[in-house]
């Protein structure tokens, strides 16, 4: 086998796809003599060599891996019988296997404490696969069930330690919109390795005894090629009915098992005899250099793809909302709008009465504000009880009384849900009715009515940002605005430009006293500063430009101080609105000269002194820049500040933002709970979703739309935990749960993206998964045409590179642009607080960190990797590792010196080859924060502690010390590479400089040979010659280095010449 498995690999690499065809174009006449071959002979070739490189590796390296499911017990099902009771038992359903549990008869509260356990073929794929329990009632002794609830869990949250499986109870999810499902199931879940299991499957039914001494199948390869080809023929007709499988057996420890057993009592045997199916065998891949194999990261962290019930992927034609609300889970819920009251009854002995409204469903109930003395009062207030939590069939509006000891009952009005009427748009708004105030018995009242609308909507429904929700019943009417959905715009930003050239007749306050004059231009809390001038006294000269950001409305001033060092010459205050306007590149307002006061005062045209100071300015606001507020790496708008230069959409992106699961606790109050929200922002447009309270797997169903002007930009989702819904101080902070970057261009056009996303935050102590995010994503082109050929226009717009702005520049306005944007966004009500738009926008993303240092450094490695991949198949080509493959490289070579017009066909037709070859693998999934990437999986605890360190160092010197000696070491290392390159470069130099006189005269009279030779001899023979040298048989090499290299070492560099 070991001889065969040789030849396979060789054989394999020659004839990998991308290498095989890009012979076909340039060496026809080989690929004619390859398909001379008889065909049952080249096929039996071909599937013997296929055969044994596909499989021989694999019986060596085959690994199984045992998933437990312990089912434990479920309490409160749902009845399913004329008794009122049910006989429930479970069924597991994973990759195709399925177990059940016994049936407990008449019992809504079963305890099973059962242990199934399935075969996992491949340990590695399990965080892609899903685990279906499914809770039936069996109607008649296991031929008629009917559905009781199900619960669906990810391979990715599942152990691979019996030790650190827990038991946790799941709710029972419905199967379809109108099934009445309740209760829960107590399950533990866990896989263990086929080496440490002591569990085994139960076997199928109808199987016979087998020994422990079952050898291993052979593979017979002994075939004639006429069976082969008969085979191949027979194999091709019945690929479509079914699937090709290759079977691997293995035995256990046990001696023997019998394989028939009853479906609903599985056993558990510890050591038997198993036989095992692996299905997951594929024939030899493509060569390494073509694709490279990414070593696969930790599961908890990866990405995992849903298939949620959504209307963009059901197709519901039939239902009002799938254009605009398809890419979210419809949510019921009843609304109930308390308009007004009228005519109410004289409560008080004041002759009036304080009214409010109790909206009552079950164990929920909303209440309006209390309005003193109102017999007319307007509440206008909206109130929406989810269908999931509707605990009554009767829902109770009730009018109270404020009072000092009781309030007092004025009214209510009844309605029976079942008679509500259900209102989704586009239809128009209910219009509200007034209600007749009914007592307690039931009796209308002769005076008081209520206006009321009440109907079942999704949360589609316009009234469904601002309407109070019942799942916050214990929030007071204060601190609900930051509960509700919102949308929030960035201002509008520009860069102001100053350019200071001169000023005129500054007269000092002591004459002969030398002066240093410099201009400090202040806008808000941006400060620049010129250069000081000291060769013109009276008339200096700086000709300095500053910009600024400044932002719409346009209410700033620039205040403008010329002065020295002892005291301040004048002032000029000007108003940015007063300013003129730059649309794009072309020529700038001509400058202007003001007038400088002592005192602060606003320039107009009406104040002129005989006698001033002046200032030669020029000031205009440059609107035909884009002002970056994030960084370039991941931006989300890339247009013009202008309106009149921005370029049409190109399409829409939509977003959904479903749910999330297994958030960690961020609040110790109730024995650990979250208030989360999200927000996301694209472009100048942030949404902020409601917050859902005391929940650690919320369900926000929520679904936003922006325009796309640039396939190139980066969408931000985040999420957060609310810590200002019980009345906090305002300088609570709220806590990051997590974030979210994915890439438009990254994404295919029309198509539904659904996933859990995970959300890995960065701590002190480590990184920390702080749940997942289920989200769904879809970007949809209108302009086919602008979208390809906005891959060929630059990033930013035009003036960025006709007049560009320094690197150092860049950041100063980057940084005073977050500073606005987070300082109007936090004006808002509800604000959308600093530090998660400091968040959002990643402030921090320029600061000091060896991990991010770290990760740049193995990102170029990678890089570096496919170049070395090449060097290595090269260096195998010249030493004829492989003889088939180099030869086939002579024959190329030699084609292409023959005919040179082929060179760039056959080097396009190769890149597209390899294009088309590498589709197989594209990515299939969008992306995500990768902690692999990110060097964030395994951090020592020192490199975590300089990173969450504060600028400037806050920690002990001693640390700092060891620090500081640390980044010496590492830097010595760059030293040192810097100066190999330096000194490779200055070797390259010195060959015609005579720093080495002899060396130089050898190179010029070579340069000379080597040039009468190369026009005397067609180029044709220079080539074939150079080229069958470099591609010589190793016999002829010399483990030496060759002369070109020893010549080129011994130059001189300026190394030496280093102190």
């Amino acid at each position: 086998h070991n001889s065969q498995l040789i030849f396979t690999t060789s054989y394999s690499s020659v004839f990998s796809p991308p290498i095989y065809l890009s012979f076909l174009f340039p060496t026809f006449p080989v690929f004619f003599f390859t398909l001379t071959l008889s065909p049952p002979t080249f096929l039996f070739i071909t599937k013997t060599l296929s055969t044994l490189h596909s499989e021989a590796p694999q019986l060596a390296t085959t690994t199984m891996a045992r998933l437990v499911v312990e089912i434990q017990d479920a309490s409160d099902l749902m009845p399913k019988d004329d008794q009122g009771s049910a006989s429930p038992f479970v069924e597991v359903d994973f990759d195709g296997q399925k177990q059940k549990t016994q049936t407990k008869h008449k019992d809504l509260n079963p305890q099973w404490n059962e242990k199934l356990v399935f075969n996992v073929n491949n340990p590695r794929d399990l965080h892609n696969k899903t685990i279906d329990v499914i809770v039936y009632n069996d109607r008649k002794g296991g031929h008629h069930k009917n559905f009781l609830g199900r619960v669906r869990l990810h391979g990715s949250s599942i152990p691979f330690q019996e030790s650190e499986a827990i038991i946790q109870r799941y709710p029972l999810d419905k199967r379809g919109l109108f099934s009445h499902i309740k209760g829960d199931i107590a399950l533990r879940v866990y896989a263990v390795h086929d080496s440490s299991a002591s569990y085994a499957p139960p076997p199928q039914d109808g199987g016979a005894e087998e020994s422990n001494t079952v050898p291993l199948q052979e593979i017979n390869t002994n075939y004639k090629p006429e069976e082969v080809l008969k085979e191949e023929e027979e194999g091709m007709k019945k690929k479509k009915k079914e699937k090709e499988v290759r079977t691997f057996h293995t035995l256990g420890a046990g001696t023997h098992e019998h394989h028939h057993h009853p479906a609903t009592q599985p056993s558990v045997i510890s050591g038997a005899a198993v036989a095992e199916t692996r299905a997951d065998f594929a024939r030899a891949g493509p060569a390494s250099m073509m694709h490279m194999q990414v070593p696969k990261a930790n599961p908890e962290f990866a990405l995992v793809e849903t298939r949620p019930p959504l209307a963009a992927r059901l197709r519901r034609r039939g239902d009002k909302t799938s254009s605009t609300y398809d890419l979210v889970e419809q949510m019921y819920y009843l609304y109930v709008n308390v308009v007004k009251a009228r005519d109410l009854p004289v409560m008080d002995v004041t002759g009036s009465l304080d009214p409010y409204v109790e909206v009552k469903l079950g164990n929920y109930k909303g209440q309006t504000k209390p309005l003193t003395k109102n017999q007319n009062p307007v509440w206008n207030q909206v109130f929406a009880f989810s269908r999931e939590m509707v605990q009554a069939s009767v829902l109770e509006v009730i009018l109270m009384d404020k009072d000092l000891v009781k309030d007092d009952f004025v009214g209510r009005v009844s309605f029976d849900l079942s008679e509500i009427p259900l209102r989704l748009p586009p239809d128009s708004p209910l219009a509200p009715q007034w209600y007749k105030l009914e007592d307690k018995k039931g009796f209308r009242y002769n005076s008081g009515e209520i206006m009321l609308a009440v109907w079942v909507g999704t949360q589609a429904d316009e009234a469904f940002p601002d309407a109070w929700h019942s799942d916050a019943h214990n929030i007071s009417h204060l601190n609900m605005s930051n509960t509700r959905s919102k949308v929030y715009f960035s201002p509008k930003l520009y860069y102001l430009k100053v350019d200071v050239i001169a000023a005129q007749d500054l007269i000092p306050s002591e004459k002969g006293r030398a002066q240093e004059t410099h201009v400090r231009v202040v806008l808000g809390n941006q400060l620049r500063v010129t250069r000081s001038a000291s060769h013109s006294r009276m008339n200096p000269e700086w000709n300095e430009d500053f910009m600024f950001v400044v932002s719409e409305p346009l209410e700033d001033l620039i205040i403008i101080t010329v002065e020295d060092k002892v005291e301040v010459l004048g002032r000029l205050v000007v108003s940015v609105r007063d300013v003129m306007h730059r649309h794009d590149h072309r020529k700038a307002p001509e400058p202007r000269w003001h007038n400088l006061h002592r005192h602060l005062e606003v320039d107009t045209d009406k104040q002129k002194d005989k006698f001033t100071s002046k200032i030669l300015l020029r000031i205009y606001v440059d609107s035909g820049y884009h002002v970056l507020d994030e960084s370039t790496h991941f931006s989300s708008d890339l247009q013009p500040s202008s309106k009149h230069l921005r370029q049409p959409s190109i399409g829409f992106l939509e977003l959904g933002i479903l749910s999330a699961m297994n958030l960690l606790p961020m609040k110790e109050k109730d024995g650990g709970t979250t208030d989360a929200y999200c927000v996301a922002k694209y472009g100048n447009k942030w949404i902020r979703t409601r917050t859902l309270l005391n929940t650690l797997a919320p369900r926000w169903n929520e679904q936003y739309t922006w325009d796309v002007h640039d396939p190139c930009t980066v969408i931000t989702v985040g999420v957060f935990d609310n810590c200002h819904v019980n009345g906090s101080k305002e300088d609570t902070r709220d806590q990051r749960i997590g974030k979210v970057r994915i890439r438009l261009s990254t994404l295919e056009t029309n198509r539904v993206y659904t996933h859990f996303y995970p959300l890995l935050v960065l701590h002190p102590s480590g990184l920390k998964k702080h749940g997942e995010l289920h989200l769904a994503l879809r970007f949809t082109c209108t302009a086919w045409a602008n979208m390809v050929t906005q891959y060929g226009k630059p990033l930013l717009p035009k003036i960025h590179y006709i007049q560009p702005i320094s690197f150092r520049h860049k950041d100063w306005l980057r940084h005073h642009a977050m500073q606005i944007v987070a300082a109007r966004l936090a004006r808002s009500e509800p604000p959308l607080r600093r530090e998660i738009v400091e968040y959002m926008l990643d402030v921090d993303i320029h600061l000091w960190s060896l991990r991010r240092s770290k990760a740049n450094f193995y990102r170029i490695m990678s890089l570096l990797s496919g170049v070395t991949a090449v060097c290595k198949w090269i260096n195998e080509i010249c030493y004829w590792r492989n003889p088939i493959t180099t030869c086939l490289v002579h024959v190329l070579f030699l084609i292409l010196v023959c005919y040179p017009e082929l060179i760039l066909p056959t080097i396009f037709l190769y890149l597209f080859v390899i294009g088309i070859w590498n589709y197989r693998f594209r990515p299939k999934q969008p992306p995500h924060m990768d902690a692999r990437l990110s060097q964030a999986e395994f951090i020592p605890p020192d490199e975590l502690d300089e990173e969450f360190d504060t600028f400037p160092t806050s920690r002990h010197p001693d640390i700092v010390r060891a620090r500081y000696d640390r980044l010496r070491s590492v830097a010595s290392k760059v030293q040192s590479v810097v100066g190999d390159l330096a000194s490779q470069g200055e070797r390259a130099l010195a060959l015609l400089s005579w720093r080495d006189s002899r060396a130089t005269a050898i190179f010029i009279i070579f340069s000379l040979i080597w040039a009468v030779f190369i026009y005397v001899t067609p180029f044709q023979v220079v080539a074939v010659l150079v080229g069958l040298y470099f591609l010589r048989h190793p016999r002829f090499r010399s483990k030496m280095p060759s002369v070109p290299v020893n010549f080129f070492k011994r130059l001189p560099s300026k190394s030496d010449m280093l102190l």
